[in-house]
């Protein structure tokens, strides 16, 4: 018996459980999407090839015939893709389809009829095609992706902000170690997220226009005298994309692994995030507001989970694993042309949406996040042994021998409490005022520059 899809019916999650996070992505990143910008593409070339002086067989269209084209990508939906995939049913190639559709829509517009071979005019496939996936993946980029990711900087940012002096015991190796603030700890995740951030903005999306192996062939026996580079470079770039004039006949989507490295490290950070949250929330650090209506488990009524915090970890690493394979297999391709990208670019939504979901799950686990300030002072203060580093730094200062060797001989096998403390520095040959400024300090005041980090950051 066969389902009708829908978000129960679907084999992904992407469009099942989690469709309401990638609802946006559909009309851009699917079959859809990748249809509707392969008309965009021919029409526009039409238009362009119309507009130019050279190309003397196509004349200028008029106002209304370029209305009218207009109206064709505007109002392009899913019946005329339905109608383009019935196409391709008879031209088992999805590419001409889009063809004979474009040409079946001119014809009906008064005074194209006899110019519609100037459709797909000395294009390949991969002209179309790569211009296509360039726009798609410009708008889903701008309008989902890139906005997610700013959002999970911007929401780490508040909470960095927030507990910017919020001492804390740091854990190197698990084990207790200097002290540290929350926020500063927070700031060093907002700090390496907005570097690779940056990376994913200044990846240029590139287009190539220009024929079956990349030089002009077709175009310069048609037209000898246009200058065909030129006419590539500005139509690819009225597009809104960077020109790429070194190809063969794919564009060799170096900038698509680029760009996908750079979003991977950008989660791998996020995902590095999620695990530290979770352990913060498992030793009482934090703790999540509880939602009204919520069950924490099926069995153990008390429970409050940091789901949010393992379903992001979970699509990370789903989404990693895609956009992995994305960038390590796009630039390959054998000699001039090879189809295997075909296939693997379909998926070109699939590691942008499972991202998608993981930020929207880590923004929700952050606005969940209450400190528990209590539990980390408790911490702070039966962890008087963090004092022995600034003790012992202070004592090489005062020229005292082998500091770090008397003070491990001090207090080994004891524990280092502020009463032992005193002992010690009576029995330490230093300054009285070095001595009392050492008393001044706590597990809570001995953390450095931690303020000033966090405001250097915010600043920046």
């Amino acid at each position: 018996m066969k389902e009708e899809l829908a978000e129960l019916t679907a084999v992904s999650p992407i469009d099942g459980r989690y469709g309401g996070h990638t609802i946006a992505l559909r009309a851009l990143l699917s079959e859809y999407g990748l249809i509707k910008h392969r008309v965009l593409v021919e029409l526009r070339w039409f238009k362009y090839l119309a507009s130019d002086e050279n190309i003397k067989q196509l004349p200028n269209l008029t106002k209304q015939q370029s209305r009218a084209i207009d109206n064709l990508i505007d109002k392009f939906n899913v019946n005329d893709a339905k109608r383009i995939k019935a196409l391709e049913k008879k031209t088992n190639h999805d590419v001409k389809a889009v063809e004979y559709f474009v040409k079946r829509s001119l014809s009906e517009i008064e005074g194209l009829q006899l110019h519609v071979e100037f459709v797909h005019f000395a294009c390949t496939s991969e002209d179309i095609n790569n211009l296509a996936y360039g726009l798609m993946l410009d708008a889903a980029m701008n309008s989902a992706i890139k906005p997610a990711m700013k959002n999970v900087v911007r929401a780490i940012s508040e909470v960095t902000r927030k507990y910017a002096g919020v001492p804390m015991l740091s854990r190197t190796h698990g084990q207790v170690a200097s002290p540290t603030t929350m926020g500063k700890e927070l700031g060093n995740v907002v700090a390496r997220l907005k570097k690779q951030l940056e990376s994913v903005e200044k990846v240029s999306i590139l287009g190539k226009f220009n024929g079956a192996v990349g030089n002009y062939n077709a175009h310069k026996a048609a037209y000898p005298d246009v200058d065909w580079l030129l006419v590539s470079e500005n139509f690819v770039r009225h597009l809104g994309l960077d020109w790429n004039p070194y190809t063969t006949q794919i564009e060799p989507h170096d900038y698509m692994a680029e760009l996908f490295q750079a979003i991977g490290r950008f989660n791998t950070i996020l995902l590095d995030f999620d695990r530290d949250i979770w352990s913060y929330i498992s030793i009482n650090y934090f703790n999540q507001k509880k939602v009204d209506g919520e069950t924490g488990s099926s069995t153990m009524p008390h429970k409050v989970n940091p789901i949010d915090f393992e379903n992001s970890e979970g699509n990370l690493g789903i989404a990693n694993a895609i956009l992995a394979h994305l960038a390590e297999k796009l630039p390959i391709s054998r000699w001039q042309r090879d189809l295997t990208d075909s296939t693997v670019l379909r998926n070109l939504g699939v590691g942008l949406s499972y991202s998608l979901i993981a930020y929207n799950s880590a923004l929700k686990g952050i606005g969940k996040l209450e400190l528990n300030e209590d539990e980390l002072e408790k911490d702070l203060t039966k962890s008087w042994e963090v004092l022995s580093e600034p003790i012992q730094t202070i004592m090489r200062k005062y020229g005292v021998p082998e500091p770090y060797e008397k003070l491990k001989a001090m207090t080994r096998g004891e524990l280092l409490s502020q009463a032992r403390i005193i002992k010690i520095l009576d029995e330490l040959d230093l300054p009285e005022n070095v001595k009392n400024d050492i008393l001044e300090l706590t597990p809570s005041n001995y953390i450095g520059e931690a303020q000033k980090i966090v405001a250097r950051l915010l600043k920046d």
